[in-house]
Order: C-alpha cells, then sequence, then structure tokens
C-alpha cells in the first residue's frame, strides 16, 4: 500500500462545507433581495422602508465581508472543483449547476460596480425609486438582463439546496412546500418590480424637466472637486472597474483551462490502465478516480451522489493491482464501514490508482439503449423507513375452482378496487398486485409513527370493506372472503426497478420479505391481520388483549414478536 501519497491541506470534506456555506449565504442574500421586491406589489415606499431593513444587514462591515467574502469564496471553490476534475465529461444535471454557477458572477458584475461601488467611492444614494427609474424607464435591456440575473442565480441556489438535502428523511415531507416557495419568491418579486415601474414611469411622467434628469446617478451630490456629473460621464468613470471585474473573471476562467491543459499534457506520461470485468480497459491519466476513468471510456457507472463519496453505489471491487493502491481516506473509510465492506471494495468516486489495477463494479446499470451512458435514469433507489403492507386472499384457488374465467376477473377488480382506494386514502402508495395479493408502501412521505398508523388504518378499512363485499356476492361464493394481511416496519431500498418501459417505484430488503411472512402468519393462525412489534412500539396504539407471540423468520437470527389480530379486534385500528 503507497500512504505516501501527499494529502491536500483541506480535506475534500471541508472544500465542500465551504462551498456550502458561502453558496447559503449568498442565497439568503437572493432571497432577502427577492422579498424587498415584492413588497413593491404594496407600494413603492414599503420596498423604500424593505430596503433599510435589507442595507442595515449587508452594508454593515460586518455583512460586506460575509457577502462579498462568501461570493469570492463561492466562485473560487466551484474553479477548483472544475481544475480538479480529470473529465469534464458529466451528467446533465451536475453540468447544468456548473455552468449557472459561472453566469452568476458574469451576469452580476454590472449590477454591483453600478449599485455598491458607486455607492462606496461615489456617494450615491441608490434608492429603489432611482434604480427602478434606471432599469424600468432609462434603460429596459438593463432591467431586463437584471431580472434574468436574479433567476439564474435563484435557480443555481435552488437546485444546490435540493442536491444538499435530497437525502435527508424528512425533505419529503417538506418537499411540496419547498417547491411551493422557490416557485411564488420569485414571482412576487418580478410582479412587485414591475409594479415600481409602473408608478415610476407614471411619476416620470408628471415631473417637470428636473425630475431625473440624472438619469441613473442623479442623486450624486458631487464628483471629485468638479462638482455634479452627468450620467453619461459617470458611466464613463466606471468604466475601469468594469473592465477591472470582467478582466479578472475571464482572466481566472483562462486560467483555469491553461493549468488543465498543462496538467493533461504533463499527466500524458503518467498514465494507468483501467481494466473492468468485461474486458474494457481505459487508459487514464494518474490522478483520474476510477469514476472518472469510467466517464471518460464511456462506460456506465452508477454513481447517485455525484461521486461525493456519499453514498456506496459506485463501489467496485478490486480484481488485480490493489497492493500498488493508496489508503481510503476518511470519508471514504466511513461509507465503507457503513456497508461492512471487505478490504478489496472501495468506492470507484475515490479511488485514485497510481498504477494499473483492475475492477469489477458491483452495481453496474443494465446496457438498455434508450438510457444514455451519462444519465441516472435508471436509479438505484436509496435507503428509506417505511411500512411494508401485505395482504392476500385466503383459500381463494377453493373459491374459484367452478367460476368462469371472466367471472373470476369480475371478482379480483372489486377486490383489487377496495385494496387500492383504501391505500391510498390512507397514504399509501400501491406497489403491485401478486395474484391475488397486493403489496403496498407507506412512509414514503410522511413520519414513521404517521405511516405506521396510516397502515394499520388502511388495514382495518379494508378487513372491514372485504366483509362488505363477501355479504354482497354472498349468494355466488362458495365460502365466505377472507383476507390475510401482513405488517412490518424498517429499512429498505426504495427506487424506481425494472427494464425498459416496465420500470416502478418499489422497495426491496429484509423489511419486505419479513412483512411478506408476516401475511403467511396470518393465514397460519387463521387471522386476519398480523403486524410486528415494531409497528406497534412507532405507531403507538393501544395492544391490550391483543395475543402476541415470537415467531422465527427464515434469514433472521433472533425471533420476531408479532401481534395476531383478529377480524373482530381489527377495528380497533379504525
Amino acid at each position: 500500500m503507497t500512504s505516501q501519497a501527499r494529502k491536500p491541506i483541506l480535506s475534500d470534506r471541508l472544500v465542500r462545507k465551504f462551498r456550502l456555506g458561502s453558496g447559503l449565504v449568498v442565497f439568503t442574500f437572493v432571497i432577502m433581495h427577492l422579498a424587498n421586491h415584492a413588497l413593491g406589489l404594496i407600494s413603492l415606499s414599503a420596498a423604500e422602508h424593505g430596503q433599510l431593513w435589507f442595507k442595515a444587514v449587508w452594508r454593515n462591515p460586518v455583512g460586506t465581508v460575509l457577502l462579498y467574502g462568501a461570493l469570492v469564496v463561492h466562485i473560487t471553490l466551484v474553479l477548483r472543483m472544475l481544475y480538479r476534475r480529470r473529465t469534464l465529461v458529466m451528467p446533465a444535471s451536475e453540468a447544468f449547476q456548473i455552468v449557472t454557477g459561472l453566469l452568476v458572477p458574469l451576469l452580476l458584475i454590472d449590477h454591483i460596480v453600478s449599485t455598491r461601488v458607486v455607492h462606496e467611492v461615489y456617494g450615491y444614494h441608490d434608492t429603489y425609486k432611482a434604480i427602478v427609474h434606471s432599469l424600468w424607464v432609462t434603460s429596459p435591456i438593463n432591467g431586463v438582463r437584471q431580472s434574468l440575473v436574479l433567476l439564474i442565480v435563484w435557480l443555481h441556489g435552488c437546485i444546490g439546496v435540493h442536491f444538499w438535502l435530497r437525502y435527508r428523511p424528512w425533505y419529503t415531507m417538506i418537499a411540496p412546500v419547498v417547491l411551493s416557495f422557490a416557485i411564488v419568491l420569485p414571482v412576487l418579486g418580478l410582479l412587485g418590480f414591475a409594479a415600481m415601474g409602473r408608478v415610476v414611469t407614471h411619476e416620470a411622467a408628471q415631473a417637470d424637466e428636473r425630475g431625473y434628469s440624472g438619469g441613473y446617478y442623479s442623486d450624486i451630490s458631487s464628483y471629485g472637486e468638479g462638482g455634479s456629473v452627468p450620467g453619461t460621464q459617470m458611466a464613463d468613470a466606471l468604466l475601469p472597474y468594469r473592465a477591472g471585474f470582467y478582466g479578472a473573471f475571464s482572466l481566472s476562467i483562462a486560467a483555469l483551462f491553461g493549468f488543465r491543459a498543462h496538467r493533461r499534457i504533463r499527466e500524458r506520461q503518467h498514465q494507468v490502465a483501467v481494466r473492468y470485468g468485461g474486458g474494457e480497459v481505459v487508459y487514464a491519466p494518474q490522478g483520474f478516480s476510477v469514476l472518472e476513468a469510467s466517464r471518460l471510456g464511456g462506460i456506465p457507472h452508477y454513481s447517485v451522489c455525484g461521486g461525493k463519496g456519499q453514498c456506496s453505489t459506485c463501489r467496485v471491487q478490486v480484481i488485480e493491482g490493489g497492493e500498488n493502491l493508496p489508503p481510503p481516506e476518511a470519508m471514504e473509510q466511513k461509507t465503507l464501514n457503513r456497508i461492512g465492506a471487505t478490504p478489496d471494495i472501495r468506492l470507484a468516486c475515490q479511488l485514485r490508482p497510481t498504477a494499473n489495477v483492475s475492477v469489477v463494479p458491483l452495481l453496474t446499470p443494465m446496457a438498455e439503449a434508450t438510457i444514455p451512458v451519462y444519465t441516472q435514469a435508471a436509479s438505484p433507489g436509496r435507503e428509506r423507513e417505511i411500512v411494508v403492507f401485505f395482504c392476500d386472499l385466503r383459500h381463494f384457488t377453493s373459491l374459484t375452482e367452478a367460476r368462469l374465467p371472466f367471472d373470476i376477473v369480475f371478482l379480483l377488480n372489486r377486490y383489487f378496487a377496495i385494496v387500492g382506494r383504501i391505500i391510498e386514502e390512507n397514504g399509501g402508495r400501491l406497489d403491485k398486485f401478486i395474484g391475488d395479493g397486493a403489496m403496498a408502501l407507506f412512509g414514503l412521505r410522511t413520519t414513521p409513527k404517521e405511516a405506521n398508523r396510516q397502515a394499520l388504518k388502511a388495514a382495518a378499512a379494508i378487513v372491514r370493506e372485504i366483509d362488505k363485499l363477501s355479504a354482497e356476492l354472498a349468494e355466488e361464493l362458495s365460502a365466505p372472503l377472507e383476507i390475510a394481511i401482513g405488517l412490518h416496519t424498517g429499512s429498505a431500498v426504495v427506487g424506481s426497478m425494472g427494464y425498459g418501459s416496465v420500470k416502478n417505484v418499489t422497495a426491496i430488503g429484509d423489511t419486505v420479505n419479513v412483512a411478506s411472512r408476516l401475511e403467511s402468519v396470518a393465514k397460519e393462525y387463521n387471522t386476519a391481520l398480523v403486524f410486528s412489534e415494531p409497528v406497534a412500539r412507532l405507531s403507538e396504539v393501544d395492544i391490550d388483549g391483543i395475543e402476541s407471540r415470537e415467531i422465527a423468520v427464515r434469514g433472521r437470527g433472533e425471533a420476531l414478536r408479532v401481534y395476531i389480530v383478529s377480524k373482530e379486534a381489527s377495528s380497533r385500528f379504525s
């Protein structure tokens, strides 16, 4: 093992925290800015008063350093990330996020110069009335441009926040509210700007020739020793500032690609071969991760977290060359420990081989012609805490032995309609029908406690409705309809699975297997409902008087306590 590899001064984890923190500061500024614009829907005066609070937060020494420091840090870290990437081949979502991030400073430069620089250097009071007059009346093109800037910054920030929070269990519960906020706030901000523009246009039409004679800079009382300066001369005076900012940004982009080109030329002399289980070989410069080598060679490779080492979907098994690999860093080791990986398993996004290596991706996408190489259309899913619901009609075969096929279809459709409607009404998601059985998931968009309560309530309602259906069809059935339901809660992998166009969101894992086993237990004990002790504990329902047993579940070392509920007793969960 070559452990002498030089470690960076800042770890990738720390750099991501800095990038996230700086981005959140800028995003907070944009939220306040759009909210201030939205006050224009009330009145121009309300927006002016709101601007006083806005300036109090951001135009003091602490706010200034925090905002512009965050902006510089965020841009610098984005450029650093682009430099460190060994290939610019990436999923479209990552590319879009990076491009919008680079457009932000390019489009903000003119606005910063026209407001903050002029305020600090020339004492200009950038009131809403003056700014809106300039952007709505004097130069509508600049107004459109600044509106576009706000939307791009807002979109970039929203995508960043979504990527940051998307794997938090509670995020799915608040996602609809967050999405509504993300849509409504910029709409209100732009409507407020338009409302103020109409007010300022009306006032300008009513004013005398002194109204806005100085244009955007009419509030400046003096400039140097020459007294007041017309707006055109002020614009000329600001050209060096604009040229400086644009020049610095352009040089940083040119330097980025210059350094990348220099590194590429240097690294061509030190390439390593990454061999894959299917016989493919990709020659990549030293320093490339295995995931980057896969993308460079056009080899499909899962990476749900985008190559940040926060999931294990890109993991590979090292077949040859493991003795020459650098050891896992702290973040990679933490993820490997979490999944109980053996020493020959590594994360492709973190493994940067220093010599030839042979690997086998452990989660290889199926070779479907309809899925582009670099997309994540077939997501391998993620771990969730859910409730799995199985139900099945008891003795269904004997019930249908003497019935015509069309009669059986009619009966099944009536039964499926009851099950599907009740599950959806109680917040569940119908996963699939299996013969005369059904599988459903609860907890995809709610808390574990609420999910378990919903599942129990749905079970009680289905038992009741199946009884009603049995009474309705009593003359046509040889025996009453009886249902068996099994419920279990725990961790499962939830994702879109299938092939081609036949894909749906489903769950796999031990929790699913146990729930299916509990449905069989309900049949064995000739009862309506069996649920596990975790369901009882999380739902906090009253279980006094309900029979409980410990049963052995295949594949589990310990016995599982379950509660056996009769048809009559199930009504207490309604």
